[in-house]
């Protein structure tokens, strides 16, 4: 016998084991299993309600809420796609993921309303606009609609090869792609989370780690799959981080490596007396070997490194602890959970190939690029299939990035094949942001590279060629940036130069730029 792969299982196991335990937290609100799908069946219907049919999208513009999680489980089955959009984009991106995904609901929090309001004219496709909090003129309310309706909706099959989600990469192309997530992706990173990184029905989970983000990276589902609790955290500030862990009785939590910074670099007083024990997951920009230490040892939070990527749903790889590492000291052992590490149970098939599809040697020193096949890898990029003929070729998903393998197997990322710049966990786009720039009048020319910053990991540097007789400061070029763009994209730091390193051909030799400008030609 056979039955659908899909993370609605372990909804529906938890549905009747854990009715009774405790579910959500989020402010003063107070959730059991037991209510919390109550109020997914109540939006399930009242969606339905609204004209919603399977394969529909229904876009979600939030932080980290209730009513955010609530769509994990209440679009999906009735089924319909979820959109969890980056709210930290700009309109006129919200615009473009809106309309590119076709959704025909968009559901936004009360910070998103007056944003999505300016680019209505530019979203046609949408018949209803749901406020999740703050409702007002021309928004429907959620609350009222969950409240009002009987939780008597109407399940949709299940095929597990059947979108699940819609997730939009946040700046590896000048656009977002939208990553094709289907059930069994999802279900099969759930398993493989929860083997290799254990967690238990007394854990409570803080959600420092946004749910947009690769679908919180399937914590949604991994969390309720124990019967653990949610404990919802809105906005991250390392003050409420500690704050929540006290109040709270935190045990497990996701951070990209800037959150893990801030963490680590909290007032002492914050830090003090500090509960130990926390889990800690970490993905994203790899981790500082010194950053996983302070952690580790000042507060006793063990640190699990994971990588993968939104196309994997997420994970295909975790940095395994081994018998020999407890040998070492914290330091050697801070450098080697650095690394991405070997491929999870249940993520497939992973190599580091060089340009003839070859593996590399396992000598921590020969570059390749990550490839991988297996069920958690995507069906594509939505309404995209020249993008995804790309990153889908010969039977692997072709990562972009560039890594080393260890003589133990372990993976080590050293470098992206492209320009893309990881910034605290979020993914710019150097061609979008030197777009911006060149509609500056003074700027002639302009290059953006990744360079490393002790707070977000890296952070992009811009090198800029002025045209003869112009001038611009750094600070007004910033603020040009900034408001053309999300503010995470926008360059830390400028660099005004004579001319650019380019090859014979005209081409801009980033790689002289990544390092610290020593061959470059300043003004």
């Amino acid at each position: 016998m056979e039955v659908p792969l899909s993370p609605l299982e372990f909804a529906r196991r938890t549905r009747a084991l854990y009715s009774d335990r405790p579910a959500v937290v989020d402010g003063d609100l107070r959730l059991t299993y037991g209510a919390f799908f109550a109020r997914c069946d109540r939006w399930s219907a009242a969606l339905q309600q609204l004209g919603v049919q399977p394969g529909d999208r229904v876009a979600y513009i939030a932080p980290n809420t209730h009513a955010q999680l609530e769509s994990f489980y209440a679009v999906p089955q009735i089924g319909a796609v979820l959109v969890p959009v980056n709210y930290r984009l700009s309109p006129d991106e919200f615009a473009y993921i809106i309309g590119h995904s076709g959704a025909t609901v968009v559901c936004a929090h009360a910070d998103y309303l007056d944003a999505v309001d300016r680019i209505r004219p530019q979203i046609p496709g949408v018949r209803h606009f749901v406020a999740l909090e703050g409702a007002r003129g021309h928004w429907l309310d959620y609350e009222e609609l969950v409240e009002r309706t009987a939780p008597d909706f109407r399940p949709a099959p299940v095929d597990e090869i059947g979108l699940l989600t819609i997730n939009y990469t946040s700046g590896t192309t000048s656009r977002p792609k939208g990553v094709m997530i289907t059930h069994r992706n999802a279900y099969m990173n759930t398993i493989g989370t929860l083997l290799h990184v254990p967690m238990k029905m007394t854990d409570r989970y803080l959600w420092t780690l946004p749910m947009f983000h690769a679908n919180g990276w399937t914590y949604p589902w991994t969390v309720t799959a124990v019967g653990a609790t949610h404990v919802c955290l809105r906005k991250v500030d390392p003050v409420r981080v500690f704050e929540l862990v006290r109040e709270e009785a935190i045990t497990f939590l996701c951070a990209a490596p800037t959150v893990l910074i801030g963490i680590a670099n909290a007032p002492e007083d914050v830090r003090a007396g500090a509960p130990r024990g926390v889990q800690v997951v970490t993905a994203g920009a790899p981790p500082a070997a010194a950053t996983i230490e302070r952690i580790e040892g000042e507060l006793g939070w063990p640190i699990a490194h994971v990588y993968g990527l939104t196309e994997t749903a997420p994970f295909i790889t975790v940095c395994e602890p081994r018998p020999e590492h407890a040998a070492l000291s914290a330091t050697e052992r801070a450098v080697i959970k650095a690394r991405q590490g070997v491929e999870l149970l249940t993520s497939g098939d992973l190599r580091v190939v060089d340009e003839e599809g070859r593996d590399v040697p396992r000598d921590g020193q020969t570059p390749g690029e990550i490839a991988v096949r297996g069920n958690v890898v995507m069906k594509g990029y939505y309404n995209d299939p020249e993008a995804t003929a790309v990153a889908l070729k010969d039977g692997y998903f072709h990562s972009g990035d560039a890594a080393v393998v260890h003589p133990d197997g372990y993976v080590e990322i050293r470098d992206r094949i492209k320009d893309v710049i990881i910034s605290g966990g979020e993914n710019i786009s150097s061609v979008e942001v030197e777009g911006v720039l060149l509609r500056h009048h003074a700027v002639q020319e302009a290059a953006v590279v990744g360079l490393p910053d002790t707070k977000w990991g890296e952070a992009p540097h811009a090198f800029i060629v002025l045209r003869p007789g112009a001038a611009a400061t750094a600070e007004e070029l910033r603020v040009f940036t900034r408001d053309n763009l999300a503010h995470f994209k926008t360059p830390h730091s400028f660099t005004f130069v004579n001319e650019l390193p380019k090859t014979a051909t005209g081409k801009i030799q980033k790689y002289v730029l990544r390092g610290r400008r020593s061959a470059i030609s300043a003004q």
